[in-house]
């Protein structure tokens, strides 16, 4: 606890620190909420954020500002109420930034706490919708400030790395398993090229990249109590990428109908109620800025994303299991085949999701 409030010293805060507790169940920063013994003064929340994953925090915190900093100077024009309620604040330092490095090499920043708020971790076609409005939107409200940003985590949404990856994984064989997949390699080969499209019209400049979440879960977005969405939260991870990004990472993980690393492949389906509820939300909020090629390209998107983590997670398996924790020798191989399964799902219901997208 006094090491915590030597770090909120640094902070240029309202109201006098009355308790510091952790705060969610965060898997990449630690999180703690800063309650204020004042009546009138805010709460806020602390995090020490992850340098490991955010290996150039100067830039991760450049972002942030840029973002939250456009983002609030839109409501303002637009009349807005309850503005700290809509859009993150972070408090600047004793040393003019909005993070601090301490005695330990450790980095640590403060945010104002946003009070009668909620989020919520159900993924059913209505929080689905007004995760894809809320993403969308975010999407709109940055569209023009792409190139005042970098990418905090480069390439990594980029196909024709992952392949590349995989093709280096196979040749190598570390841990002597390609042979023993062989067969699953040929499967994942024959769409590869397919699968890296986006790169290649974005090379074309028939794509662009906008600015993006990156880690579009449905809790991420702040609830009031009368369940309107008030803003979206966890800007780690934004950074200029291609509009595949935050629409296919959703349905990865949302329109799966049994978890990532369930051995039940016969139970995999790809949800066409989430699909089309988080489009619907998606399309509305972000067609705006989308191009009609991008809004064309929405179903390749949404195969992209289980293909590319199977990929991935085939790549760690080849590679002897080093970035993801595994709980038995074949965790990855399990996770890379039900990727596959939800890729061959959602393949099956292209022509429907065109069709549906077409008619909006």
């Amino acid at each position: 606890m006094n090491n915590l409030n030597q770090i909120i010293s640094h902070f240029s805060i309202t109201g006098t620190v009355a308790d510091v507790k952790p705060l969610g169940n965060g898997l990449i920063n630690d999180t703690y909420k800063i309650t204020t013994a004042e009546a009138d003064a805010p709460d806020y929340v602390l995090q020490r954020i992850n340098d490991s994953i955010f290996t150039d925090v100067d830039l991760l915190q450049h972002n942030i500002e840029e973002v939250t900093t456009h983002i609030r100077e839109l409501l303002v024009k637009e009349g807005a109420d309850d503005i700290d309620r809509r859009v993150l604040t972070f408090i600047k330092a004793d040393s003019g930034k909005t993070y601090i490095k301490d005695e330990e090499g450790k980095y640590w920043r403060i945010s104002m706490f946003i009070p009668d708020a909620v989020t919520v971790d159900a993924v059913n076609p209505e929080s689905s919708y007004h995760a894809g409005k809320a993403f969308g939107k975010f999407e709109s409200q940055v569209a023009d400030i792409t190139d005042r940003l970098g990418e905090t985590i480069p390439n990594f949404h980029n196909m024709e790395l992952r392949r590349d990856q995989l093709r280096q994984a196979v040749k190598e064989d570390r841990a002597g398993r390609a042979a023993g997949v062989k067969d699953f390699i040929d499967e994942i080969e024959k769409y590869m090229d397919e699968m890296c499209l986006g790169e290649r019209l974005f090379r074309e400049g028939k794509l662009q990249k906008h600015v993006c979440h990156c880690d579009t879960k449905v809790n991420n977005m702040m609830f009031d109590k009368e369940g309107r969405v008030l803003c979206v939260i966890d800007l780690d991870t934004v950074m200029p990428s291609l509009f595949v990004s935050d629409y296919g990472d959703f349905l990865r993980t949302a329109a799966n109908t049994i978890a990532e690393d369930s051995p039940e492949f016969d139970k995999i389906d790809f949800r066409m109620d989430i699909f089309e509820a988080f489009t619907r939300g998606y399309v509305e909020s972000a067609s705006s800025f989308l191009t009609p090629l991008e809004i064309s390209l929405l179903p390749y998107a949404a195969e992209l994303f289980p293909y590319m983590q199977a990929v991935r997670f085939l790549w760690d398996y080849l590679n002897g299991d080093h970035y993801w924790k595994c709980s038995y020798p074949e965790h990855n191989l399990t996770r890379a085949r039900n990727q596959w399964h939800l890729f061959l799902k959602a393949r099956e219901h292209e022509a429907e999701m065109k069709k549906f997208i077409e008619e909006l």
